[in-house]
């Protein structure tokens, strides 16, 4: 591509590369110039402009963006595309979900050239309907065909969007004298809600292991929440407790998280159980929404994951606080 300053007679079918103003409006930069730009460009003083030219090996940046942004949707049903404008197109999720990347495709790609750029959220980021998981920037005006070529081949289907595998939730509340009671659930239901899930039944009980037992074996959904009076402290504590006198498993208690230390997940025949520290009762982000969304898509979580979710599990804290989390116990 050739990029720079020539004179508006020498500029027909070249793109504008900065608007200019006109007395009748604005001509936008990236428009193909024709011959009644050039008119209006030399009545309005103008005798040279800053322009592009695309080579014969070159793509338009719009149809390379295009090209980028099908390759990464390949076969992923899930994702539709924006129209491309400006060298950009956008790959928007078409239902809730947790979003998967080859994050090495999609390094490799926006190594090719530097005019050729792809952001995406992070892996495991949980998605709405109609959210955006990527873009694709065409830098320049155009690219050279070959590495659009070249950044296509290892980027199909590099982002795929897991949708929810379950339909329902049972929330259990364990309550104590003096206790936060029944706070918190609407926040819970609307994580279960921005899932596509549907909240079945909300049941209390007293804090003790009998009582979260029986409230564990009568729960209908296909997950099971529990959201604790008193915080869990240990693997041995109450709530873990109940959930191996229900006839469940721990996999994991305490998360590299905050907020969401205090998380625990489990499973009681074969249906994910998640005990939720006192924390998510908040409806900020919280550890619980990197677990929860994940186990409704159905991607396994194991201990090794959670461990994992450490780098970047800071979820709050805060430049121009000295002090972070001020020595108070973190739930």
């Amino acid at each position: 591509m050739k990029f720079g300053p020539v004179s508006v007679a020498d500029a027909g079918g070249a793109i504008l590369a900065h608007s200019v103003r006109l007395p009748e409006g604005r001509l936008r930069k990236g428009v193909k110039l024709e011959p009644s730009h050039l008119a209006a460009l030399s009545e309005a003083g103008h005798d040279e402009i800053v322009v592009a030219r695309l080579d014969e090996n070159d793509l338009h940046e719009d149809d390379a963006a295009r090209q980028l942004a099908e390759a990464l949707a390949t076969g992923r049903e899930a994702l539709h595309l924006t129209e491309a404008f400006t060298g950009r197109v956008n790959l928007i999720a078409a239902h809730p979900g947790v979003v998967r990347l080859n994050a090495e495709a999609i390094h490799a790609a926006n190594s090719v050239d530097p005019a050729i750029t792809i952001a995406t959220v992070a892996p495991f980021h949980q998605i709405h309907p109609g959210g955006m998981v990527a873009t694709v920037k065409i830098i320049p005006y155009g690219v050279e065909k070959a590495s659009v070529i070249r950044a296509c081949e290892g980027l199909r289907g590099a982002i795929d969007l897991a949708r929810p595998v379950f339909q329902t939730v049972s929330l259990i509340v364990s309550e104590i004298p003096g206790g936060p009671g029944t706070k918190g659930i609407e926040a819970i239901s609307k994580r279960v809600s921005g899932l596509g899930l549907e909240l079945i039944d909300t049941q209390t009980c007293t804090h003790d292991r009998k009582g979260l037992a029986e409230a564990l074996t009568t729960a209908r959904g296909e997950v099971i929440l529990i959201l604790t009076g008193s915080a869990t402290s240990d693997a041995a504590d109450t709530a873990p407790a109940a959930l191996r006198l229900a006839g469940g498993s721990l996999e994991r208690f305490g998360m590299p998280v905050d907020p969401g230390n205090l998380l625990f997940l489990g499973a009681l025949d074969e249906r994910p159980v998640i005990g939720l520290p006192g924390s998510a009762r908040s409806p900020v982000l919280h550890g619980a929404d990197w677990v929860l969304s994940r186990v409704v898509c159905g991607i396994e979580v194991t201990r090794a994951d959670i461990a994992r979710m450490g780098v970047g599990g800071l979820l709050k804290e805060i430049p121009t606080r000295p002090q972070p989390r001020g020595g108070r116990r973190s739930v």
